[in-house]
């Protein structure tokens, strides 16, 4: 394997500079430094970090000074004080990862200024997890417009620079999870999450990484940055899952999980496994090739030899002229392909979560399309066990039973909320449902009470219909169209 583990550290510089000032600070910096000698005892040639806290705008850049050394002040927290530091980088990588890069389409180029400033995070990370400079390490930037296809085409470059170097690399994250900070002054030792809403989502993705469902968390990377400021939009888990392998094929384990003056921080280990922990949840769209701001999810399979030069799917890529105060980089020789095929939207993605009853036919729970997300029709069984509250309509010889059309209505309007939710959406964004009922004279009138009492607010547009039967023994089945916000 080019990628022998991985690792999620935080950026803030409180486990570095201040581990005194809150027992959770001093958690963190005990846990990257049982990282360290985890690091310390594999058999690699390379520390491979993408940071969030390096922004860039114009494309990606890599650190290819061999030796840079400068004086680091927080840019929020100046009162911790300095940060002297000389790190040891691999300056070879760093120029075949640029070409990797740029061979899938992305604009990527190489920095090697002195006094060229390393930002907090990748400072933090270096400082605890290497060291001594006994690795060499290689950083890229973080891409602050960049969205999901382009972050895993900066992955996949990452492992096609791996294997033309021939060198084994640990992967390192560093990113907060849930990044909402305060904005005033605290008392470190009264630090914590600040919100209970996002303690519990970053939970949730950390339930996850411990079972080692690296993929589902990067599948849930949208629903994760609607609903607690995930930091970057969860790049920096796009990136680690794209570079290591879209699976959940690993053994995981949260080593710490704290409050960094309101964000969650975390160290996550991903030990790579011969065993999925669970399939995926979301079916988010994959690409293997950038093609820039419109139709970023064409996907097209690489031959070999692929890292050298752009496949002849890949859209020609524009040279990126050296910044002035930066030293000259090599301009990227243009590749003129043939047109890229059509392809679809880039906001067009198909959603499923576990949190709702599994589909009986071969489609997804919903599908966004641009703005508008339409869900497939919805019923009231129960996820994982398929149970209908209110009993089902039948029984197995299809002899007709009892059933409470309330308590089914009820189940059907929370799926519906469970799936919107999953999609960054909210019962409030419903702007038109359709409803089926199996006898409208029987259940109408129940139906209806509910249905005003939990989706009367949103206003959205209706039409109820009867028919004679469903796809299940239930009574009631919506299916609804919402509009996301922007």
């Amino acid at each position: 394997m080019s990628v022998v583990r991985g690792y999620l550290v935080p950026h803030r510089p409180q486990p570095l500079l201040a581990p005194h000032l809150n027992p959770g600070y001093t958690d963190l910096r005990r846990a990257m430094e049982q990282v360290a000698a985890e690091i310390a005892a594999l058999d690699v040639d390379l520390l491979l970090l993408y940071s969030t806290r390096w922004v860039s705008i114009l494309g990606h850049q890599v650190q290819a000074d061999p030796n840079p050394v400068w004086t680091h002040v927080d840019e929020e927290f100046h009162e911790l004080g300095t940060i002297p530091y000389s790190f040891r980088m691999d300056p070879e990588f760093a120029e075949a990862y640029a070409q990797a890069a740029r061979a899938r389409g992305l604009h990527c180029r190489t920095v090697a200024t002195h006094g060229f400033p390393i930002d907090t995070g990748t400072i933090m990370a270096l400082s605890l997890l290497n060291p001594g400079n006994r690795l060499p390490a290689s950083v890229v930037s973080c891409n602050m417009y960049a969205d999901r296809a382009e972050t895993l085409v900066l992955g996949k470059a990452a492992g096609d620079a791996l294997k033309a170097t021939g060198k084994r690399a640990v992967a390192v994250s560093i990113t907060a999870l849930s990044n909402r900070m305060f904005t005033e002054i605290i008392d470190p030792a009264q630090d914590r999450i600040s919100s209970a809403k996002d303690d519990e989502w970053n939970r949730k993705l950390l339930e996850f990484l411990g079972e080692g469902r690296l993929e589902d968390v990067s599948q849930l990377a949208r629903s994760f940055t609607s609903q607690a400021n995930a930091d970057s939009k969860c790049k920096a888990i796009w990136w680690l899952a794209s570079l290591m392998g879209q699976h959940n094929r690993y053994e995981g384990e949260v080593l710490s999980y704290q409050p960094l003056y309101g964000t969650g921080a975390a160290v996550v280990r991903l030990v790579p496994s011969l065993k999925a922990a669970k399939d995926q949840e979301f079916d988010e769209d994959d690409t293997e090739f950038f093609h820039g701001d419109r139709g970023v999810l064409q996907s097209a399979t690489p031959s070999a030899g692929a890292y050298a030069s752009a496949p002849a799917e890949a859209a020609p890529v524009t040279p990126v002229a050296p910044v002035a105060s930066r030293s000259p980089v090599a301009p990227v020789t243009p590749v003129a392909p043939a047109a890229p095929a059509a392809a679809p939207p880039a906001s067009s993605v198909k959603v499923n979560t576990a949190q709702a009853p599994k589909p009986v036919g071969a489609y997804p729970h919903a599908r966004r399309e641009g703005e508008w997300l339409f869900l497939s029709g919805v019923g009231p069984r129960q996820p994982g066990t398929d149970a209908i509250p209110g009993g089902p309509v039948w029984d197995a010889d299809g002899k007709p039973l009892p059933y409470d059309v309330e308590a089914q209505t009820r189940a059907v309007i929370k799926n519906v909320q469970v799936i919107l939710e999953a999609s960054g959406a909210t019962l409030k964004d419903i702007v038109d449902c359709q409803v089926y009922l199996i006898d409208m004279r029987r259940d109408f009138p129940t139906f209806n009470k509910v249905y005003a009492e939990l989706l009367g607010p949103s206003g959205a547009t209706r039409t109820t219909v009867e028919v004679r039967a469903l796809p299940t023994p239930i009574a009631v089945e919506l299916k609804v169209v919402a509009r996301l916000k922007a």
